[in-house]
């Protein structure tokens, strides 16, 4: 059970939501930490991220100093610029792109910045990691626009 498991799998995660709620708040989670890992590989086996992007075109990471400070390195800008350009500070006074999809992100999915990507990007979408336990609200959220996210907490469902 593998790239069928995604069909209509958008649709198939908002249905869901309840029962991964119910999933991540009762099940054992070192449980669920223990099966994290070859959850997250063969959910990448099954989802090809360029053909998605959902991440990239509706949200934004958190842009934190040291992100900030190596990508405009690497665009050969000065840091101050660099925010001028691409960044606002968000309700909850974090560093966002000013706009979606990311300006980062270019025609065929892939990112301009990818060696130097924000952390939070490089993490994303944290399913081979204790957020996914720790921040339930964010994992539900990711599991509607993220099929990586959707098939893990489905496999977990399946047991």
């Amino acid at each position: 059970m593998g790239k069928e498991m995604l069909y209509n799998w958008e649709k198939r995660s908002k249905e869901h939501r309840k029962q991964y709620q119910q999933l991540l708040k009762r099940t054992d989670k070192n449980k669920i930490l223990k099966a994290l890992p070859g959850l997250n590989d063969e959910a990448y086996k099954n989802v090809d991220c360029l053909t998605c992007a959902n991440c990239c075109k509706n949200y934004s990471p958190r842009f934190k100093t040291p992100d900030v400070k190596r990508i405009s390195k690497y665009l050969g800008m000065k840091e101050s610029v660099f925010i001028d350009t691409y960044l606002r500070v968000d309700e909850e006074g974090d560093f966002v792109v000013k706009s979606s999809p990311c300006p980062f992100l270019n025609a065929d999915n892939t990112c301009s910045v990818y060696e130097e990507r924000p952390s939070d990007c490089a993490r994303f979408p944290y399913t081979d990691e204790d957020v996914i336990v720790k921040r339930q609200a964010l994992t539900l959220k990711n599991s509607e626009f993220c099929p990586i996210t959707y098939y893990v907490l489905e496999k977990l469902l399946i047991g």
